[in-house]
């Protein structure tokens, strides 16, 4: 299908707006306020019955009562280069499992640029899918999920079974 559709999803996490651009998953959003912000929903057509979408609304159903652990949806993120190689390497912290900024910075070979890994994680439009809620403090504190939205990180960490309290 070609064009801009949406549809929402109703998780423990809060609703989960699905935006599909030309057959590939082109944001999910956490909460309507992120997606009117993050999006022109002018320009957006409401289709749960998409393929893609219904695809992408099992998937993330699966994935909250705990029985998918990776996604096999289409994506296509949009960002610099610094942005994809963290999008990237977010991709392979396990489920379950958590890094810290400083992790992911040394993992690409940016030691110094913990800041900018947050702000990567910030410009993830595809959260879930790609992991940002899987980055945590060095000292193993959540922080800053969707702007300041730990609570979020929390419940997707928690349903992984992830142990990132000291």
């Amino acid at each position: 299908m070609k064009g801009r559709v949406y549809s929402k999803a109703y998780t423990q996490a809060g609703d989960i707006y699905i935006v599909i651009e030309n057959g590939i998953l082109s944001a999910l959003y956490i909460g309507e306020e992120d997606f009117l912000e993050g999006e022109d929903v002018l320009s957006l057509k409401l289709d749960p019955s998409d393929s893609l979408i219904k695809r992408c609304t099992n998937q993330l159903e699966e994935y909250f009562e705990g029985h998918r652990k990776e996604f096999d949806i289409p994506i296509e993120p949009h960002g610099t280069e610094f942005q994809k190689a963290v999008w990237k390497e977010l991709c392979l912290i396990p489920f379950g499992e958590t890094r810290s900024y400083q992790d992911i910075a040394f993992k690409i070979g940016k030691e110094k640029a913990v800041r900018a890994i947050g702000q990567a994680n910030k410009a993830n439009r595809l959260p879930i899918i790609i992991p940002c809620h899987r980055v945590i403090g060095k000292n193993k504190s959540l922080t800053g999920y969707a702007g300041n939205r730990t609570e979020i990180k929390e419940v997707l960490l928690a349903l992984e079974g992830s142990n990132y309290i000291k």
